[in-house]
Order: structure tokens, then sequence, then C-alpha cells
């Protein structure tokens, strides 16, 4: 549900009253709970605690107002509940269509972990069972068109507005549940990894929000601090009762293989699946996503760069499901073909990572094909289009 959806529900006449005194502590709403018309103080998957009560009334708050009830059972459909998530598999749908509805899921998803963010700085605890139903939520989306959501990687996000660490969780989380897809884990497991991912920042929380969103280097004393978010990661986790193995990963997903990471200097040997696995997606994302203190570089470039250090940094295989999920060109990113066209890469080959299938840009004539598979005896990719290339070609389309 995106911030416009929320305020208007909040302004609704459905909307109630409730006293802070007479809500009982660790119950779920049914709807978001708003402290006033613009801040939203819990969504359904996050119970009202004694602890919030507390805080509450010590600001000297006397009440809240929901559209909903409060309920002793969590309510865990909340990310599903706005969107009808069956239209991504609706052939009648054009693709822009489609991508609205994905930009739908990332900024939900986004005010999702921005809310997690929020309970953790405020009682610096968090709840797995809630995360676990709204993850599995999260992989079947996936699921149904990663096609959709890899695209929106590289999309014109800038009409959403969300934090830094939020959103390099979620693309990170998408990533993460996209490789575990392709190693082809059991149900479970693929949930566990998305929670891990979703998490895996968790501890930069509890550190001074100007060491992840300066735009100059950061100073070593400086440094050292974000070096020790894994570890308050890990402990929060584990204090929040989260299964060992989702800890682990937030603990360890800067971790190297040939030990050369940190917080323990693990090698690869010892560092865990759900962490090899995050620290890839991370690390993609990381390259190819625009960051306050650097220049993004194209998915092709970020690609190489795990490949060149597949077995010295990166997991070997992880890194290839990565590839063979994603192509070496990867979707979303604006080429130049063989034959002198333009186009954007819409589809992985999954015979070959190589020849990915790319849409034509610009007119198309009776003789040519809208979308094409790219072979080594065809039509081919020659180079990522740059930066002014993409702008030059989008404007002069539109």
């Amino acid at each position: 549900m995106s911030d416009g959806s929320l305020l208007q529900e909040a302004s609704s006449q459905n909307t109630k009253k409730y006293k802070i005194k007479d809500i009982p502590p660790d119950h779920f709403f049914t709807k978001p709970v708003f402290l006033d018309e613009k801040f939203i103080l819990t969504v359904p998957e996050m119970p009202f605690t004694g602890t919030m009560i507390k805080t509450l009334e010590d600001w000297e708050f006397d009440e809240v107002s929901s559209a909903g009830v409060p309920t002793e059972k969590m309510v865990a459909n909340g990310l599903s509940s706005s969107l009808d998530w069956d239209a991504l598999a609706d052939a009648t749908l054009t693709n822009a269509d489609k991508m609205i509805l994905a930009e739908e899921f990332f900024a939900e998803l986004i005010k999702y972990v921005e809310t997690l963010f929020t309970q953790v700085a405020q009682e610096n605890k968090l709840n797995y069972p809630s995360l676990n139903a709204r993850t599995k939520i999260i992989c079947d989306i996936i699921r149904k068109d990663r096609r959709l959501l890899l695209m929106l990687q590289k999309h014109d996000l800038s009409s959403l507005r969300y934090n830094y660490l939020a959103s390099h969780s979620v693309k990170s989380t998408i990533i993460s549940i996209i490789i575990g897809l392709r190693l082809m884990l059991p149900e479970q497991r693929l949930i566990e990894l998305g929670v891990a991912a979703l998490l895996h920042e968790v501890g930069m929380v509890r550190l001074p929000a100007q060491l992840f969103t300066s735009n100059r280097p950061l100073l070593p004393v400086e440094q050292n601090a974000v070096r020790a978010h894994p570890v308050l990661g890990y402990n929060l986790l584990r204090a929040s009762d989260f299964p060992l193995s989702v800890s682990l990963a937030a603990l360890e997903h800067h971790e190297r293989e040939n030990g050369s990471g940190y917080p323990r200097m693990l090698l690869g040997n010892k560092i865990s699946l759900y962490a090899k696995i995050i620290a890839v997606a991370c690390s993609y994302e990381a390259l190819s996503a625009q960051r306050p203190h650097k220049e993004a570089k194209d998915g092709h470039t970020g690609i190489l760069e795990l490949l060149k250090n597949e077995g010295k940094l990166y997991d070997s295989t992880v890194v290839r499901a990565l590839v063979y999920s994603l192509s070496i060109y990867p979707v979303g990113l604006y080429v130049l073909l063989s034959n002198g066209r333009t186009g954007q890469v819409v589809d992985v080959n999954p015979e070959t990572p190589r020849y990915p299938f790319v849409q034509i840009l610009g007119r198309i004539t009776h003789d040519d094909e809208k979308i094409i598979k790219t072979s080594q005896d065809g039509i081919s990719i020659i180079r990522p289009l740059k930066k002014e290339e993409v702008e030059q070609e989008l404007t002069g389309s539109s």
C-alpha cells in the first residue's frame, strides 16, 4: 500500500479513535494505526506492544486512530490485501500496466521495511512469525513474475520516497530470492533466506544515519563503526528469537571466501549458505545502484565484477546462479546490437546467459521483430549503452 493510500485510509470516515490506556498490550490492529494524519505508528503485522504504550504515555499522547480493530492474532496478509497480484499473470494486461503493479509492490515493500527499522529503533526487537508470513507472500510474488521486478531494479523510481537502507534491503532481497529459486531451495528455506535478506542490514539501524547516507568517504573511525553492524544485527535477531540460520546470515553477509571479510574473517567453508547468497545479491545491488557517494555501474559491469571475484570473494555456485538468473546482460539493461539497433534486455535465455531476449527500441518495420532472441550466429549484443546514450534514446523515442 502506498503512502498516499495509507494517508487516505487515515482520513476515511471509518477511522476510530482509541484511548491508548484501553488498548491491550501485544495486540495487532487489523488496519494501520496512526498517531496523527501523517505518522503511521503500526501496520497489521506489527504488535501494539506494552513498551510502545508506555512510550506514548511518556510522550503524553492520549489516543491513536485506526480504521481497524485490535485483535490477539497477527494479521499476516497486509502485503497483498490492497493489490491484486494475480494480475501479474493476466495476459490481457500490457507490460506498462504490469510495471505499475510492480512499482506498487516495490513501494509497499519499502514502506514495510521502513516500519520494521522504525520498530527496531523504538523497541530493539522484531517479530519473527509475522516476518515469516510476510516473506512467504514476497516469495510468491517474485515466483509469479521475477522479470518485472528485475526490470524495476533499473526503472525510474524517483517518484517514490524511501531511504537508501530500506531500498538496498528490498532490492537485495528480491535478488537473493531469485538466486534461491535458481538453487531450488525448499519453500521454507527460501522464506528463511528472504527474511534474512530483508534484515541483513538491520544492525545499521543502531548506528548514526549519516554513516550510510553520507556523500563523502567515511573516516577510519566511522568505517570501524560500520563494520560492527553485522554483530549488532546478529545480537538483535537472536534476542528476538529468530532462527540461528537467519541470525548467522546477518552476522556473516560481509564474510568472503578467501577470509578477507568481516567480522570473523571466515573462510568459505565456514560461511553459511544464506550469507553467501546475500553477499552476492548485496554486492551486485551495491555495484549497480546509485549511492550517495558514487555513481551507479551498469548491470553488465556489476556482473563482470562478481565473475572476476568468484571463488575469491564470492561463492562460485552462487555467482553462477545469479548469472543464469539475470544473464551476463541483466534484465532492464539498454544495449547496442550488432545490427546497429538499440534495445532493452527484457528476459533471460535459459539456454545461455550470454544471449538474452531484447526488445528493439524505436520504429519497427514489418520485417523486424519487436522482441528478439540474441544469438552467436544471429543478432548479438555489442555493448551496454552509456547513460547519456540511454537518455538520448528514450528522449528520441518519446
